[in-house]
């Protein structure tokens, strides 16, 4: 038996004409209700508006809110095994732009060949086994391809390249790109942006914006500081909840 809410969405909700064959309808963004045309949705609005608002919230909290299996870290490709949460133990490569777990590049770059350890200038990446770049230039040269590849690692690398040289403008473009491909550390650095005004006007809904963006991609420092200020808020059922995710995601 049909519901009332997919009953609903057989008519435009405002002029109540039905979807046929030249008539589509389009859904609103609560997912209740369709329209025919913008001015129905228009027409509509006054009278919608309220449940329309509560429903799109809840909609974005049960997305927020959901437990990610895993941190946006991922895998190390090369052993398969989560990468730990602190940074400084994986690296990225320029050739690649694969994050390498620190354990996979120690055994590679000190592997011994007759007991005699490897030259550095023969040592190649540990994924593809391309040449080290020996140059800041030939760095930027090899993430430059990987951008031009639209590769969201490389963006993202190269975002926090020009960041830490202080060209926040052109920082926030290539971390923009690589948030459009859903890299959870790009929306991070993105909500340090626009709460700092880094690049761009200071902007709060912004920068919680990119920080739930984070959270959801499984960052597990985005979720902690999101717990923090909905406790900051007195919102303290949300603040547990987004705690309670980051422990689960290892945070400590």
């Amino acid at each position: 038996m049909m519901s009332n809410v997919e009953s609903d969405m057989l008519f435009c909700a405002s002029c109540g004409i039905a979807e046929v064959d030249d008539v589509k309808l389009k859904k609103c963004a609560c997912k209740y209700v369709r329209y025919c045309s913008v001015k129905c949705q228009k027409n509509h609005r006054p009278q919608h508006k309220k449940e329309c608002t509560k429903r799109v919230a809840d909609l974005r909290d049960k997305i927020l809110f959901k437990q990610p299996e895993r941190s946006h870290h991922g895998d190390c490709p090369i052993c398969m095994l989560p990468f730990q949460l602190d940074t400084m133990k994986a690296s990225v490569t320029t050739c690649c732009s694969k994050k390498i777990c620190i354990g996979c590049n120690y055994a590679y770059c000190f592997k011994k060949k007759e007991g005699v350890i490897v030259a550095i200038e023969d040592i190649t990446c540990p994924f593809c086994r391309h040449p080290k770049p020996s140059s800041e230039e030939e760095t930027e040269k090899n993430i430059m391809k990987r951008v031009e590849a639209n590769n969201q690692a490389a963006l993202l690398q190269m975002g926090m390249h020009l960041n830490k040289r202080g060209e926040y403008k052109s920082a926030v473009k290539y971390y923009k790109k690589a948030a459009e491909f859903g890299d959870a550390d790009a929306h991070y650095n993105l909500s340090a942006m626009y709460k700092n005004g880094e690049g761009v006007e200071k902007d709060d809904k912004k920068k919680v914006y990119h920080l739930e963006e984070a959270a959801i991609g499984g960052h597990p420092d985005a979720r902690h500081m999101l717990g923090c200020n909905e406790g900051e808020n007195v919102r303290l059922d949300r603040a547990v909840k987004h705690f309670i995710i980051a422990a689960k995601l290892g945070h400590d």
